[in-house]
């Protein structure tokens, strides 16, 4: 019934039309949650991950962002805070792991306190479907998508327990960790929901809570959209994109103190997407 009705949808937006849709949505008001907590932003630079570092620097975080590229972080911390005192950039490649202790010490350093309180891991690659991936392809992006996530949240946990930080940590999946999967990005996605309940679960005695944050189709650059674009998407249950404010809304709520008794969970704002509707994904394999 639901794929009859979804035919008869796209039919009619065909003869009639796509209609534009805009959205008015309410942000959690910026109170100072985040006072005198030190945030670390992996993908900041735009989309959900600049979203967040706008939201949480209006929390009152010290807020630093990261990029492959550093001059794009600092450009992008400097267009959030342009005294350059709240919101710093640094140049992370999360595919270069061998380094990460050093970085993480580093970063600290420039935080108020000498710690890092919050990691969000929000860069990532998407594609590799599996009827057009080739091995490099496959391994550039679970490198970054999970390998990455992995090992920078094992030097980050480790910083935490030898400061005696009682920290978050924020893995930002998808409502592709709901779906069978084709794609390389998609078994990033299962990894990072596995991570985040093993992560969870180990670290929660030393007052670490881990959680992870699935968005569906969300109107960011990735996407080739952004909040001001036209927000409709006729294959998603809700009829729209999801706006990056929106996740950030939910992430600055699991990164508070407000959200410390949700551990190991993943909380999906997807539009039904991968939740209860797969079928605006091609599942077709033809040689």
């Amino acid at each position: 019934m639901l794929n009859a009705i979804k035919k008869i949808f796209k039919t009619v937006v065909s003869i009639c039309g796509h209609r534009p849709v805009k959205v008015q949505i309410g942000i959690v008001s910026p109170d100072e949650v985040l006072k005198n907590k030190a945030v670390l932003i992996t993908g900041g630079t735009s989309g959900i991950g600049k979203a967040m570092a706008e939201l949480f620097y209006k929390s009152g975080a010290f807020v630093v962002i990261t990029s492959r590229s550093e001059a794009r972080a600092v450009a992008t911390a400097r267009s959030i805070d342009c005294e350059g005192k709240s919101v710093i950039g640094v140049g992370l490649d999360n595919t270069r792991v061998d380094n990460y202790s050093d970085k993480i010490d580093n970063i600290a350093g420039l935080t108020p306190n000498g710690v890092i309180d919050i990691l969000v891991n929000n860069a990532v690659i998407v594609g590799g479907d599996i009827r057009t991936t080739d091995e490099e392809e496959f391994d550039k992006i679970i490198s970054t998508n999970l390998k990455g996530v992995f090992f920078l949240s094992k030097a980050v946990a480790t910083h935490m327990v030898k400061n005696k930080v009682k920290g978050n940590i924020l893995n930002i999946a998808s409502s592709s960790s709901r779906r069978p999967a084709i794609s390389a990005y998609t078994l990033s996605k299962w990894g990072i929901r596995g991570l985040t309940e093993g992560l969870a679960k180990m670290l929660v005695s030393h007052d670490i809570v881990v959680n992870g944050l699935a968005p569906g189709p969300t109107a960011t650059p990735m996407l080739g959209k952004d909040s001001n674009s036209d927000v409709g998407h006729d294959s998603s249950l809700i009829g729209r994109y999801a706006l990056p404010e929106e996740i950030a809304s939910m992430a600055l709520f699991l990164v508070s103190s407000s959200g410390r008794t949700i551990i190991g969970d993943i909380v999906y704002m997807t539009g039904g997407a991968g939740v209860i509707d797969n079928n605006d994904i091609d599942y077709t394999f033809e040689i």
